[in-house]
């Protein structure tokens, strides 16, 4: 076991790691990315990256307050479904309405189980999950986050 220090130490050792790695891959617009802290431009809209001690989970997480404007945000992605799958070259699971830590969001989501971040011998798995799936939705969002301007 690890102390609370010695895993915030680790993990913030790993997010580290991981965005120097990052570093010099740049976004589907050519453009320098800040990838391990993601912004979509839209509001409540977040690509999230998440490790811990038993697995390891790559989101698009919708967290708007107003389940009305939630459900709007899920609807428009399940319409982009089939170019999300296809750009991800995977499926993920689709969740629309889930209670994180007393908060109703809708997530769409790839999990790696198994891999823990307080493991360092998994950190070229973590690395491997992260990297193709972060490009990737960075090339979806790249056409997609125009559909919802609208939804502004």
């Amino acid at each position: 076991m690890f102390s609370r220090k010695q895993a915030s130490s680790i993990r913030q050792e790993f997010w580290t790691v991981f965005g120097k790695y990052m570093s010099p891959v740049l976004s589907a617009e050519g453009m320098k990315i800040n990838w391990v802290n993601y912004h979509t431009r839209i509001k409540d809209v977040y690509f999230r990256m998440d490790a811990g001690q038993k697995s390891a989970a790559i989101y698009i997480s919708l967290e708007h307050n107003d389940s009305h404007i939630r459900a709007l945000y899920f609807e428009q992605f399940l319409e982009l479904k089939t170019i999300l799958h296809s750009t991800l070259e995977e499926t993920w699971d689709w969740q629309q309405d889930v209670s994180i830590d007393g908060k109703m969001i809708s997530r769409i989501y790839k999990e790696l189980p198994g891999a823990s971040i307080m493991n360092k011998e998994h950190w070229p798995d973590l690395i491997s999950f992260f990297k193709p799936r972060i490009i990737a939705l960075d090339s979806f969002w790249e056409n997609a986050k125009y559909t919802f301007d609208t939804l502004k």
